[in-house]
């Protein structure tokens, strides 16, 4: 059964995240979706494709702390560093993946990486919130470094795109993400005159961004900046396109438990919350320079 689509979400206003981020928050509260309506997805900010000036100065968002999921950053133009308090850093650059789980605490930072700060350029990155089960959000922090050249890789015929799969299965090419929990997430790279077809769980919160160019899914066509969103009913997607479309497929199984977001922290009681807030006061997230 073809997977039904509940909507077609145009891009939110911009707002800036640091210096460096200039992103179009679609989830959880660009159009009001609620906390749990994509997860284990909490948040999506996506950074459309900007131009940035040069500058000696390297842009973006100073020390803060996270407890409770994971940050994926997915880097489409330009290239990002960061450091986090566990001892962990990295560039990642157009293809790559960074996933940091936070879980138990950590302090972190990111910022353009130094030679396209200096140099300037176009700038397109996705950055999520994966949500933790209460039984793993105080596990030890960790880092994935995922390069493109990593990921599990299928070709289309007649090489008419190829889809890399950075976490669950495509077609039984197997991504390259450990997770907590199921989740399919796939950058599609298709050409003019690509057909694919594919399943997704009808049970799995779904969306597809289309971060460049046109296509047309499920019979609805969706637009440069879009986010489509799936009903949890069908399995089966097909996307068509009539120009070279790149695309982020995410689907996850829901989490069923509750949720309390308050800052840079997403845990499972308002007490949690507070703790979080003692525990970062007190130093035990470690110590990160600015």
């Amino acid at each position: 059964m073809k997977k039904l689509i509940e909507k077609v979400l145009a891009p939110p206003a911009p707002h800036m995240v640091g210096d460096g981020f200039r992103v179009h928050n679609f989830f959880p509260g660009g159009y009001s979706l609620g906390l749990q309506r994509m997860s284990p997805f909490f948040m999506m900010d996506y950074n459309a494709k900007v131009e940035f000036p040069a500058s000696e100065r390297q842009r973006g968002v100073g020390v803060h702390p996270h407890r409770g999921f994971e940050t994926v950053t997915l880097a489409y133009a330009g290239a990002v560093a960061h450091h986090d308090s566990a001892g962990n850093s990295g560039t990642i650059y157009p293809g790559d993946v960074q996933w940091m789980t936070a879980a138990s605490g950590v302090l972190h930072k990111e910022y353009h990486e130094t030679e396209f700060a200096r140099k300037g350029g176009a700038f397109q990155m996705v950055q999520l919130w994966v949500n933790l089960p209460a039984k793993f959000k105080m596990t030890s922090p960790k880092y994935q470094s995922i390069t493109t050249a990593q990921m599990g890789k299928y070709d289309l015929p007649n090489g008419k795109g190829r889809v890399d799969v950075v976490a669950g299965e495509f077609h039984s090419v197997k991504g390259a993400a450990d997770t907590f929990t199921p989740i399919q997430m796939y950058n599609m790279y298709l050409h003019d005159g690509a057909t694919i077809n594919f399943e997704l769980p009808s049970h799995f919160n779904s969306c597809i961004l289309l971060l460049e160019g046109q296509a047309t899914i499920n019979g609805t066509t969706v637009k440069q900046d879009h986010l489509l969103l799936f009903k949890n009913e069908g399995t089966d997607v097909s996307i068509e396109t009539t120009e070279d479309a790149k695309l982020l497929v995410l689907s996850g199984e829901p989490i069923d438990e509750p949720i309390v977001a308050y800052g840079p922290f997403l845990m499972n009681t308002k007490e949690e919350i507070i703790q979080a807030y003692e525990d970062v006061n007190s130093g035990k997230f470690g110590y990160l320079e600015d």
